[in-house]
């Protein structure tokens, strides 16, 4: 028993040990919005919100035109024949984000028009101006994650 005390005991001050504590910082649910430049810096998405949730829009592209045809690139990999001719710029791709009152914001989904797919998705901060946005199927251990940045808005 006494074994079981000092290991226990060991185990207390280990984790309260000095750098070993989670800091958790508790954030503001607006603290998201604005222009946002992605892992690959191919893209800018400004978050917004909207009736109390928040959503994300593509508001810049790199390459906002086809290399073959000049004319603005489109949602060709979406699954509905009709939207496959929407504009990729000002299409709305993150959808009913709700903030947790400390650092997450989820319970929304993610579109990447890269495969014409949508996944559940959170977001969190990973720095002052770094966000953490993490796709997933069913579980969010099965998904991957992509670090954005805080950007300018785009120029007209």
């Amino acid at each position: 028993m006494k074994k079981i005390t000092s290991f226990f005991l060991l185990f207390i001050a280990f984790i309260m040990s000095p750098g070993m504590t989670a800091s958790a910082q508790t954030h503001k649910a607006d603290d998201i919005l604005g222009t946002w430049l992605n892992q690959e810096a191919t893209g800018k998405i400004t978050l917004f919100k909207e009736n109390g949730k928040y959503f994300g829009k593509v508001v810049w592209l790199r390459e906002p035109n086809d290399k073959v045809t000049g004319k603005p690139r489109t949602d060709i990999e979406n699954p509905d024949e009709k939207l496959k001719s929407a504009p990729l710029v000002g299409m709305v791709n993150m959808k009913d984000f709700t903030f947790d009152g400390k650092e997450e914001w989820s319970g929304g989904t993610i579109y990447d028009p890269k495969n014409g797919k949508t996944y559940k998705c959170y977001l969190e901060f990973d720095g002052p101006s770094k966000l953490k946005v993490r796709g997933y199927i069913g579980v969010s251990l099965l998904g991957r994650n992509t670090y954005w940045t805080k950007s300018t808005p785009p120029q007209n």
